[in-house]
């Protein structure tokens, strides 16, 4: 009997012990919730987010103010809103995340807004670009981008170039909506004309089609948005092979078209590509040579970054910058004010979080996809500062 009595008291104080352990563990930890399809057909998107994550933490160290910082990858395999949903209110419930971080997609964010709302649980957007997400909570911030920064620019350098008579071809969803209406508002504004639109589903489109009516409708430009990677390596070869360059079909857009990630698997079918967008591996600066540099060395068989990456990585900075401030005391509300106005010393250029509506501004280049030391990039040639989501 005594012998067992001494067992149990042991054993309750190891349990206390190790409770006490765990719990001075959390408190010295600031946890980050990273949820973003790793798997399935937009892997890349995870992929690059995560790469630009730990190309920031290789510069920036692991530890701020006193904290380690600890990354909680959740994959959401681009199944849905649901699984989105579920994988955030995981992170805040059973890890009790400080942050929530990520989002590929607008359905995976606009499903998560609610998670964030009631937790206040500050949620930093590294990609998701419909303009409507911010609007969800009061605890969302976006440090990426919305489609129709760069969409309304480049209709109003198409305008003013001479470009007179456009097809718009987008993916029939938030994003590409968006896109949509972006362009057509500013390249109407500018005396264009929209000769006729057509919207491609999400998933697996076949472009041939669209590319028979678009060659038959004998347009100045088509103005094109899909998601970045397969969609627009699929888009671009089926534009060469029914000839629409060789009709003189320019083809225009915000970034996705011309992703830096996948640019070199599009071959020569990219060249001449003209479109605008807030981040190219070929821009100039000391903080892009940083950052493509880190990224290299951190993920050595990744191939090029490309805007998601950076999304990642100034992700993290605000991340950082908010822990900083608090001095490691992580509070909702405190972390939102913080995020407010917020300056970024991105690879792309100055960003600001916009005070108001904790929606990214961003200067936008105007680029074209040419062939330098036999690589192919998208080289800025025009650029217009301090683009605010056009929506707001």
């Amino acid at each position: 009997m005594q012998l067992r009595k001494i067992l149990s008291r042991a054993a309750v104080a190891a349990a206390v012990s190790l409770a006490l352990t765990s719990a001075a563990q959390a408190a010295d930890t600031i946890k980050v919730g990273l949820v973003a399809p790793f798997t399935g057909p937009f892997a890349a998107y995870g992929t690059q987010m995560y790469a630009g994550i730990k190309a920031y933490m290789l510069l920036n160290g692991d530890e701020v103010a006193g904290k380690k910082i600890e990354i909680i990858r959740k994959d959401t395999g681009g199944s849905g809103p649901e699984i989105a949903r579920r994988l955030s209110q995981e992170l805040v419930t059973r890890d009790h995340v400080d942050f929530l971080a990520g989002y590929g997609l607008t359905p995976e964010a606009m499903s998560s807004a609610a998670i964030a709302e009631k937790s206040k649980t500050p949620m930093i957007i590294m990609n998701a670009a419909t303009s409507s997400i911010v609007n969800q909570s009061k605890y969302i911030a976006r440090v990426s981008l919305t489609t129709a920064q760069g969409s309304s620019v480049i209709g109003r350098w198409a305008a003013q170039s001479g470009i007179k008579n456009v097809v718009t071809v987008v993916a029939d969803y938030g994003p590409g909506i968006d896109a949509e209406k972006a362009f057509v508002k500013t390249f109407t504004a500018g005396g264009g004309k929209i000769a006729e639109s057509i919207r491609t589903p999400l998933n697996a489109p076949d472009f041939a089609p669209f590319m028979l009516r678009i060659k038959d409708l004998a347009p100045d430009a088509v103005f094109v948005f899909v998601p970045a990677g397969e969609q627009s390596i699929s888009f671009m070869k089926s534009y060469k092979s029914r000839g629409l360059d060789k009709q003189g079909v320019k083809v225009i857009g915000p970034g996705d078209i011309s992703d830096d990630h996948v640019l070199q698997s599009m071959g020569d079918e990219a060249l001449g590509v003209i479109t605008a967008f807030h981040y190219s591996t070929a821009h100039d600066s000391p903080e892009n040579k940083k950052f493509l540099e880190a990224y290299a060395k951190e993920n050595p068989k990744a191939g090029d970054p490309n805007f998601m990456a950076v999304g990642g990585y100034d992700g993290m900075d605000a991340i950082y910058q908010v822990v900083k401030k608090l001095n490691g005391k992580m509070d909702g509300d405190k972390a939102m004010e913080v995020l407010k106005g917020m300056r970024i010393n991105s690879p792309r250029g100055p960003v600001t979080i916009d005070p108001e509506t904790r929606d990214v501004i961003q200067t936008e280049y105007v680029r074209k996809v040419e062939r330098v030391n036999g690589k192919l990039q998208n080289v800025e040639f025009e650029k217009f500062p301090e683009v605010k989501d056009p929506g707001k």
